[in-house]
């Protein structure tokens, strides 16, 4: 069986990966498990094998980490350092010096409304494919074209009569399909 050491040095590998995931910055994760390593191996009397090697070790790295933020609550972490030296790590980031946008973000509206009216027209189109053809036809000629009736009727050679029953018997489908498939499925939560 390897020594205390010896485990404590094969689990630095997933320490170092969970105070990174914590602290974000890897310096102050580095320190954090150092300090943990030594806390345990200056006190393995302290392990008893009442748990697992890292269950315990993790315990002490989660003090660390608590008191690693405490320490750096003030600091701020900007890049990596690559950044050219002559840049202003504020402009980087579209801030002034008293913390205000430089330029204001744009405005994103609603994405969830937008994605609820991309879906509805997805079931529209889905409702008009389903049309007879005839039907279709009319309906994208007169609603999505604009087409004014005569010239629809024209175009087609019906009489204006056979148009408004058409495009009324379109519309009458289109509301049955649409009742199924997409105001029905809104009413049930």
């Amino acid at each position: 069986m390897a020594s205390l050491e010896q485990q404590v040095a094969d689990l630095r590998g997933y320490l170092l990966g969970f105070a990174r995931l914590q602290l974000r910055n890897d310096a102050w994760a580095e320190d954090a498990v150092s300090e943990t390593v030594l806390a345990a191996l200056s006190r393995p009397q302290a392990f008893g094998q009442r748990s697992q090697l890292k269950t315990w070790l993790v315990g002490i790295l989660k003090h660390k980490i608590i008191d690693a933020l405490r320490h750096h609550a003030r600091e701020v972490c900007v890049g990596s350092g690559d950044a050219d030296e002559s840049t202003d790590p504020l402009e980087l980031i579209a801030f002034t010096a008293d913390g205000h946008f430089q330029e204001l973000p744009s405005e994103w509206g609603n994405p969830e409304q937008d994605l609820r009216q991309r879906q509805f027209l997805e079931v529209l189109e889905a409702c008009q494919a389903r049309l007879p053809a005839v039907q279709g036809r009319l309906f994208l000629m007169r609603e999505w074209l604009e087409l004014s009736s005569e010239e629809i009727c024209k175009e087609l050679q019906l009489t204006p009569t056979n148009l408004y029953v058409q495009l009324h018997r379109a519309r009458l489908r289109l509301r049955e399909c649409l009742e199924q498939n997409w105001f029905h499925k809104e009413a049930t939560p």
